[in-house]
């Protein structure tokens, strides 16, 4: 997890030349730090990164009264699991709130595959939204909102909103500050290199994050 710390400082940038359409790990991390190449900590239990979809933490997200009077509807764990990195919920938790509950049992490492669950995340994001003529809002979590629920509504934005993954990324840093691990940054340039090929996703310029 990026911390902000002096040892997390962005190297100075290479002078590599790269392609309009590929994006480098490098260029989302420019977009997650400050002037300065620090990463921040989230300040907030939770924040709204895109109407009605919203990226915190486990507090809020084991909170149910919190999350009914949020209004939320579905509840995204990207982190289902009984360590301590992890959150221990399911959908027995939530049994009676009104709440639907999915699961992902991602680990916070670079080497982990999180865009395996892309897809189903993806699927389970527009069900919510679509939820009582369209008005559902999800909350997606991790236990710091910081990294594994924060890349999966990147990756949500980049498939379902056809974003490039400089924008998605720099729409979710705007409104909460995040630090996906390098290797889940990875996965999302692959995604948006694949969307690219497909013809899935728009090229624009990235938003730059106030510092």
């Amino acid at each position: 997890m990026k911390k902000s710390s002096p040892a997390k400082q962005l190297p100075p940038p290479a002078e590599v030349t790269v392609p309009d359409n590929e994006v480098t790990v490098q260029q989302l991390n420019e977009l997650l730090a400050n002037s300065s190449g620090f990463y921040s900590l989230p300040t907030q239990h939770f924040n709204e990164v895109f109407p009605r979809i919203y990226v915190g933490n486990a507090f809020v997200g084991q909170n149910l009264m919190r999350l009914q009077k949020l209004g939320v509807t579905h509840i995204l764990n990207a982190a289902e699991g009984n360590s301590f990195m992890h959150v221990n919920t399911n959908a027995e938790f939530y049994a009676g709130s009104g709440i639907a509950y999915h699961g992902i049992q991602a680990n916070d490492k670079p080497q982990f595959n999180i865009s395996n669950y892309f897809e189903e995340a993806a699927d389970f994001i527009d069900k919510a939204l679509a939820h009582n003529n369209g008005k559902g809002k999800v909350y997606v979590h991790c236990r710091e909102g910081y990294s594994r629920s924060p890349t999966i509504v990147i990756a949500y934005l980049m498939m379902r909103h056809k974003l490039d993954a400089r924008v998605a990324v720099a729409t979710v840093r705007m409104k909460r500050e995040i630090g996906p691990n390098d290797g889940f940054l990875r996965q999302l340039c692959q995604l948006n290199e694949k969307l690219a090929k497909e013809g899935k996703n728009k090229h624009l310029s990235a938003p730059r994050v106030p510092t």
